[in-house]
């Protein structure tokens, strides 16, 4: 017994692996999948066989498959042979911008009334439709190639062969056969697996039947499954659309994809990196990707976390102050291109610039804003440290000390704020800054307590009222002031 309206079509068309997407859509009207970018040839019996009333319904078949599909230039492109004895181009896979001037062409497709040359369209299809003259793409693994061909009767010529050589050149390829055709031939046409590939209907007033099954099957409601969704850390699937989300102690940035281990409260970061002959080229690569690691995990921006960057050995270079690039992007690009200095080590020098200098006004520090300095070092200071390490933390700064190789531990606890073990990491290797990285995205952001502004806010209202009681009383005793000294003279 011949197996009517099976699965079809499940891998025909998927979500596009589509870079830059800014969250998905709900699903149109009509049941509108986005799609993998597919160039999609109907291969369509008209012989003497398919009277005109049931080529009317393959073509009524047809508009229904297409009104279902995302068509574009960039997603699916869809071109219609029509066959009999012979093959008519019909449409073009470049013919149509539109879905409504490709659906208007689909309407003036006339039968041809000749004999069954299957073999025939297929090798057209081949040689022809999907060439790239016809508007298809070159083969690759962002793009299927898909043919779907619909017969009623047994071919007049041979299609084991060319079927298999259109295999071969990677289209897949449906059968639907209809009423006298036989389930052999649409098997030595289909794609494997045959299951997935070959369908049979008894008659074309029931192949609308098999236009549900595609619309079904082209819509995938998991979106998130699919991968196309561009969220940087967690994706929540809904139906024909999905939204992002961010791990514990990440918050969502405003572009609703990516993820911040800050929140939007205003930073002034530093980075004093030393750049002494000891750390060595390679190694001073992985101290650049450890700046850019920390950078992706701030919210940058005017009113949100300026970064700036010093690099010491024997002497202090800055390399950009605070405020001098806007985005991360022009930051880790900043960071990309700094050079290696390669002399001594005056990390007592260096922290005396940041906190006279860096975090100055002139330099593009933000007053009543949080100062955040990240210091990092891979040996023994040659100078003392002391001095301006103390002034740095009892100006209010955050320090956080990093060493690595010969780093001197008490150095690093002497330059780090309290408490000290959450402020001051040391490994041995420096192939370990990348999970110091992570650590320390954990820790550097300032955290607005909304509790403490609330209680600031308290503050300052009492502050007014009170002042503006002391005004009036102010006021009342000038005026008896006034009224004795009148009396007086």
């Amino acid at each position: 017994m011949r197996k009517v309206v099976p699965s079809i079509l499940l891998s025909l068309l998927v979500l596009a692996q589509d870079p830059g997407v800014g969250g998905a859509p709900p699903q149109q009207k009509g049941g509108l999948c986005r799609t993998k970018p597919t160039d999609l040839v109907f291969i369509i019996d008209s012989s003497r066989s398919v009277r005109p009333a049931e080529f009317e319904q393959v073509k009524t078949f047809l508009s229904q498959v297409i009104e279902s599909l995302n068509m574009s230039p960039n997603a699916t492109r869809v071109a219609v042979l029509n066959y009999a004895s012979s093959v008519k181009n019909e449409i073009a896979l470049n013919s149509h911008k539109t879905k409504a001037s490709l659906l208007h062409a689909v309407k003036k497709i006339e039968p041809l009334s000749t004999g069954t040359m299957t073999g025939l369209a297929i090798q057209f299809a081949m040689n022809k439709a999907f060439s790239e003259s016809e508007g298809a793409r070159v083969r690759s693994l962002d793009t299927s190639k898909v043919a779907i061909v619909v017969t009623d009767g047994r071919p007049q010529d041979s299609v084991k062969d060319v079927a298999a050589r259109a295999r071969e050149s990677g289209i897949e390829i449906f059968a639907i056969g209809v009423g006298r055709a036989e389930m052999s031939t649409l098997r030595q046409i289909a794609s494997e697996p045959l299951d997935e590939h070959v369908d049979y209907v008894e008659s074309y007033s029931v192949i609308e039947k098999l236009t549900k099954k595609f619309q079904e099957a082209l819509c995938i409601s998991d979106l998130c499954a699919m991968r196309d969704h561009d969220c940087e850390q967690i994706c929540i699937s809904s139906p024909g659309s999905f939204s992002c989300a961010c791990r514990d102690g990440f918050t969502l940035n405003e572009d609703g994809k990516t993820c911040n281990a800050c929140g939007a409260a205003a930073t002034d970061l530093v980075f004093l990196i030393d750049g002494s002959k000891s750390v060595r080229p390679e190694n001073f690569e992985l101290v650049k990707k450890f700046i850019n690691q920390i950078v992706d995990s701030l919210d940058v921006g005017e009113k949100k976390a300026q970064v700036g960057l010093v690099q010491y050995s024997s002497s202090v270079r800055q390399e950009f102050p605070l405020g001098q690039y806007k985005t991360k992007k022009q930051i880790k690009d900043a960071v990309k291109k700094m050079s290696y200095m390669e002399k001594g080590t005056m990390t007592g020098q260096a922290l005396s610039y940041l906190v006279d200098s860096s975090f100055a006004v002139s330099n593009g520090a933000r007053p009543g804003v949080p100062k955040v300095g990240v210091i990092f070092t891979d040996g023994r200071s040659q100078d003392y440290i002391k001095d301006a390490a103390k002034k740095a933390k009892d100006l209010g700064f955050k320090m956080y000390a990093i060493g690595v190789g010969n780093a001197v531990e008490d150095e690093l606890k002497e330059i780090a704020s309290d408490p000290v073990p959450q402020h001051y990491f040391y490994s041995a290797d420096f192939k370990a800054i990348n999970q110091i990285g992570k650590k320390l995205q954990m820790k550097i952001c300032i955290k607005e307590n909304p509790c403490e502004c609330k209680s600031i806010v308290k503050f300052q209202e009492k502050v007014e009222e009170l002042i503006q009681t002391l005004t009036r009383k102010l006021e009342a005793v000038t005026k008896r002031i006034v009224d004795l000294e009148n009396k007086i003279i």
